[in-house]
């Protein structure tokens, strides 16, 4: 026998050995596509009916505030007629009354709250969570205590404090009391955002040659500022929706130009002693409700970030 010969019939049985052995992969089994965990499922059927409970009221809202009154009365959960919408209400809403200048008080009030109480929170927050000082601890505890206190146990004492101080019936009043009773909120969530933040940069700022404020403001402050937006919110919602604190420091007749929102609003609804314009009210809400829903949308991935930044730590 030839070697040619040879070589081929040993080709030959390395092959059918080769493919007796080995054996094909069989595919793994694709899930249906139309299989649904039934967790999924059961989210689901928790967020739906929750989504529908927050969004239509704010459906409802808007159609009314479309609506003339008789409309609403005759079909208070229906569509308004788009042939006939009542864009009437918000012009008379914003020019027929005083809306424009409670929307400016409410815009003052709320910057300037949210400016002193965020910056005043976070220098009181770095100091407390970045040095160790006789009496840190308790400080930091009293400042606390302060979100424990119900607003209506404050509410007269303050009141008294406000009118011996002459206060009363003033933006600067009211902005003074929104800033104290907003900084134990904002001191707890940027404390726990500091302790969050490597100390590696603010020991090479001190090496860089900055100071204690510059190392502050330049350094460490601009790292914390999804702490800073999420204090801002909510110190911005608190202070344009608040009611009862403006109503009682601007109670006078004499602060009828100084009211915020709210308490305008309330005018606006009352026309006359025994008569209620509510075309005019809903559409009045929908603007009120307007700049915190732009807020909200635009700026909401920093607040999870920064409630949760003290969380965990390492």
């Amino acid at each position: 026998m030839s070697q040619a010969t040879t070589d081929t019939l040993l080709a030959t049985q390395t092959a059918a050995l080769t493919t007796a052995t080995v054996r094909p992969t069989a595919a793994p089994r694709k899930r249906p596509a139309w299989r649904i965990a039934p967790r999924t499922v059961l989210a689901y059927a928790v967020l739906l009916p929750t989504l529908a409970s927050v969004i239509y009221p704010l459906v409802w809202l808007v159609c009314a505030s479309l609506k003339t009154d008789s409309d609403l009365f005759l079909h208070p959960f229906g569509l308004p007629d788009w042939h006939n919408l009542a864009w009437a209400n918000y012009t008379r809403a914003w020019f027929g009354s005083l809306f424009g200048g409670y929307f400016f008080n409410s815009v003052a009030v709320t910057v300037s709250t949210v400016v002193f109480t965020t910056y005043l929170s976070a220098m009181a927050a770095y100091a407390l969570s970045r040095f160790s000082f006789f009496g840190a601890k308790p400080v930091y505890f009293l400042l606390l205590a302060g979100l424990m206190l119900p607003l209506q146990q404050v509410i007269v004492p303050l009141f008294f404090e406000m009118r011996s101080l002459g206060l009363l019936n003033s933006r600067v009043g009211l902005m003074i009391v929104y800033v104290a009773l907003g900084l134990p909120f904002g001191i707890f969530v940027m404390t726990g955002f500091f302790k969050t933040l490597p100390s590696s940069l603010y020991e090479a700022a001190l090496v860089d040659g900055a100071g204690e404020v510059r190392a502050f403001w330049s350094v460490m402050l601009p790292i914390a500022r999804p702490g800073l937006i999420t204090v801002a919110i909510f110190t911005f919602l608190g202070t344009w929706n608040e009611f009862l604190i403006a109503f009682m420091f601007l109670s006078d007749s004499a602060s009828q130009n100084l009211r915020t929102l709210p308490l305008g609003l309330a005018n606006i609804t009352i026309t006359s002693q025994y008569r209620s314009d509510w075309g005019v009210a809903f559409a009045g809400l929908v603007l009120m409700l307007t700049p915190t829903t732009i807020v909200c949308l635009t700026l909401q991935r920093f607040i999870s970030k920064g409630l949760t930044a003290g969380a965990v730590k390492g």
